[in-house]
């Protein structure tokens, strides 16, 4: 089906109140809304789905309803008397093959009669709604169909710089004066962006996204007020927005032009916003009850637009900010839902007995313990289920009735896997009564098998609220960044996992690059898929050319390309540089030729609304640039830095497996779990020498202590390792010569290694020194009077082998 050329009527403000939820969360047969339909029957299946999945979504007053319903204005797609001219209305409205492409979608894009605060999330509301109807027909498909653009040629470019130059003197100082009541860090109701700062590089830094540079009135700063009369100063928000507007101007006029080198051989020029939407269909969204694709890019809401009533939208609370790439990066805060529209997670999981918390996140760091990223619950100590961070490890806590009302034994990815690294993950935790718990990363099951019988989800408590980033008391932060959130009320199988990874996240685009004049074709592109990465830059990749004519593909050499942005090509990420290949009509196959499966992360200059690109060629057909390498320049002499220690010590890590190594106790074990943890910071994260302190010793000592304990306490273990060592006796008999040397020598052939009497290394601890320190401790710990008895030896064995394991021996190399 075409997107249809005719437009929805105007109605009313382009800004609606929201609704109130609607308690059920059934979507379909006209109960979900509060609506009932009298008309005439349906009559065909076709006009049926409409009616589920259009109708029943949007006839609502709060809606669509109040204009464009019975005798209202055109076109009347909800009309309540009769669904079969309601269908007739609204079915050019919608494109089932694209469902994003649809007028219902983009009308409502732009601001028209959305019934949240946020356009965006509305058209994605609306958008589920078609696709929905789109999978039940059958009509969803993924195929791009490639559109001439618009020809834009490539011409002198403004940029901004990397300092705030005359931006200080035009635009800053009505910033400054008037919107640093309200977006400033030192604001009472501190609001971000941070346009009034105190500290004119954070204002020009958060100004630039909202400057157009090409159109200074187009500028978001100008429109606030014009348009929206977004807080004026004055009476006059019209000329308040030209005040602006000349500001914006002033420091436009201010830059300096690109001009761009006229040997190059280009193509036309593109903006993201000329490019094709790659379909995000593909992904499985079967049983979908929650998602969030974090699009509105600022306030305080993040919202569900799975279009399961009632919304669990998420309120931002604490250091959070909006990723202009989609996504929300948890600082020092969290984005929780209420405990009423959390509850739809309760009734509507328990009912099916299953369910899939699915995430794109990019954690912070792999230090990270107890930390919640999506989480269910109601404390620190109870939950229904909890997707958290433990450093290398992903932790799935699911309350059942074969667990605890903490959702323990989590489980959790193996530690020597280190499934969770500080990069973009697509992470997937399951939970059926058949399978129980099972974790996926990036597509494929981790293989960490849940030892917990599944049991069933009759503990789980409704009165809980969904949370990200954090645990819903706030002291469980989770510090990186999320992209993608989606629950479904039943468990995806693999193959539907191994999809939406493939799928990715975050909108793409193919930009079709016009090399027509070129090659010697009337349609001929160079073609890019194109995604904005992150807040910083755009991934260009998988290339390939295609000729949108009739014409035969001639034989044309192609060699050399790389990316232009704004003028000039692109400093860093030049990664079709090398590119050596040929167009020929034998390797065009169904519609394009491939180029290249390399991915290219290109930098973000001045946004995705601003940036221009294009492409430049070493050769394309009959056009050659000549490129001439600069010279490297020379190597500067050698830094003259102050010699260095020739030893160094262990960091935490391998202290702590180094005495675990030593004693044959496992680093896993309770108690000396609990003292790593505790002293795990205090210990050394250099290796340098010069850092060590005196505290970081003391946290070695309680380590070293900890995994002596556990040595002596568990009679088998030091059995083993203190060989004919009696424990049963008091200090005097048991410490006699040969008690000693049961003890010290396998402390040295632990710490030194080969005989005890030889050596091993060549620069090591002498151990007749090591032996006669270790023989004093043992006289001050066996001069014990009325207190010598068998528990004194075990408590002297513990000390001895603590100071033997926690000294220099181990620690420096």
């Amino acid at each position: 089906m075409v997107v249809s050329a005719a437009l929805l009527a105007g109605c009313g403000s382009d800004s609606g109140e929201a609704t109130t939820p609607n308690v059920n969360p059934d979507t379909g047969g006209g109960g979900g809304n509060g609506l009932e339909y009298n008309g005439p029957a349906p009559q065909t299946d076709d006009i049926q789905l409409y009616k589920l999945n259009i109708w029943d979504n949007l006839a609502t007053q709060e809606r669509c309803g109040s204009c464009h319903g019975t005798g209202g204005q055109l076109p009347r797609f909800v009309r309540s008397d009769d669904i079969n001219q309601a269908y007739s209305a609204g079915e050019p409205l919608v494109d089932l093959g694209t469902p994003q492409l649809s007028t219902l979608v983009t009308k409502v894009a732009g601001g028209h009669n959305c019934w949240l605060d946020s356009a965006t999330a509305c058209a994605d509301i609306i958008e589920g709604y078609i696709t929905d109807w789109a999978s039940s027909t059958g009509s969803l498909t993924n195929e791009i169909v490639l559109i001439p653009p618009v020809e834009k040629d490539v011409g002198q470019s403004k940029n901004f710089t990397a300092s705030p130059g005359t931006f200080s003197s035009t635009v800053y100082p009505l910033l400054s004066q008037y919107c640093s009541g309200c977006h400033a860090e030192s604001a009472p109701t501190q609001q971000q962006p941070y346009l009034g700062s105190s500290d004119v590089q954070v204002s020009y830094d958060a100004a630039r996204s909202r400057i157009r540079l090409d159109n200074p009135a187009d500028s978001r700063l100008v429109q606030r007020l014009g348009l929206e009369s977004h807080n004026c100063w004055s009476d006059n928000c019209q000329s308040d927005a030209a005040a602006m507007q000349s500001a914006i101007q002033s420091f436009v006029n201010s830059l300096p032009v690109t001009q761009v080198n006229p040997d190059l051989v280009i193509s036309k020029a593109l903006q993201l916003g000329d490019g094709i939407i790659a379909s995000s269909g593909g992904r499985v969204e079967n049983d979908l009850i929650a998602k969030y694709e974090f699009k509105a890019g600022e306030g305080s809401i993040a919202y569900d637009t799975s279009g399961v009533e009632p919304a669990a939208d998420l309120t931002i609370s604490g250091d959070v900010d909006w990723m202009s790439s989609w996504g929300l990066r948890i600082i020092d805060g969290k984005a929780q839902a209420a405990t009423a529209t959390s509850r739809k997670l309760f009734d509507l999981i328990t009912a099916t007995g299953e369910y899939s918390i699915e995430a794109w996140v990019i954690p912070d760091n792999v230090t990270q313990e107890e930390a919640r990223i999506v989480s269910y619950s109601g404390s620190t100590q109870v939950r229904n289920f909890t997707l958290g961070q433990t450093l290398y490890n992903y932790d799935f806590f699911h309350r059942s009735s074969t667990t605890d009302g903490n959702g323990m034994p989590a489980l959790s990815t193996a530690d020597a896997d280190e499934r969770l690294q500080a990069s973009l993950q697509h992470t997937v935790i399951t939970f059926d009564p058949v399978n129980g718990r099972r974790i996926y990363v990036n597509g494929e099951y981790t293989g960490d098998v849940d030892e917990t019988e599944p049991g069933n989800l009759n503990e789980w408590d409704s009165s809980y609220a969904l949370v990200v980033g954090n645990e819903v008391s706030s002291d469980r932060l989770w510090k990186g960044s999320l992209r993608f959130l989606a629950i479904h009320n039943r468990a995806l199988p693999p193959e539907a996992i191994a999809a939406n990874y493939e799928v990715g996240v975050g909108q793409k685009y193919y930009l079709l690059f016009d090399v027509s004049e070129k090659v010697g074709l009337s349609q001929a592109y160079v073609v890019f898929q194109v995604q904005q990465f992150d807040d910083y830059s755009y991934l260009f990749s998988e290339p390939f050319f295609a000729s949108l004519g009739d014409e035969p593909i001639p034989t044309v050499d192609l060699e050399g390309i790389r990316i232009g942005i704004n003028g000039r090509e692109a400093i860093v990420g030049q990664v079709f540089a090398a590119l050596d290949t040929e167009i020929n009509a034998a390797e065009y196959v169904d519609g394009k030729q491939d180029l290249s499966r390399q991915g290219a992360v290109i930098g973000l200059e001045q946004g995705s609304e601003l940036d221009t690109f294009f492409l430049t060629f070493d050769r394309l057909g009959e056009h050659e640039y000549v490129r001439i390498e600069a010279e490297p320049p020379a190597p500067p002499p050698a830094a003259d830095i102050a010699d260095q220690p020739r030893i160094g010590i262990k960091t935490f890590a391998a202290i702590n497996q180094s005495l675990a190594a030593m004693t044959g106790i496992s680093h896993s074990t309770e108690t000396v779990r609990a003292t790593y943890e505790k002293v795990e910071q205090q210990l050394p994260v250099a290796a340098q020498i010069d850092g060590f302190v005196a505290a970081q010793q003391m946290g070695i000592t309680q380590l070293a202590v900890a995994y002596c304990n556990a040595l002596v306490n568990d009679t088998t273990k030091r059995s083993e390792f203190f060989t004919g060592f009696n424990f049963n006796a008091a200090p005097a008999q048991a410490f006699n010569t040969t008690g000693r040397a049961q003890i010290i020598d396998p402390l040295l052939n632990a710490l030194v290694g080969g005989e005890v009497n030889g050596t091993s290394l060549n620069n090591q601890a002498e151990p007749a020194v090591v032996r006669e320190e270790l023989n004093r401790l043992i006289d001050t710990m066996a001069n014990c009077g009325s207190n010598c008895n068998a528990e004194r030896t075990a408590t002297a064995v513990k000390a001895t082998c603590a100071a033997a394991l926690g000294s220099a021996i181990m620690l420096v190399h």
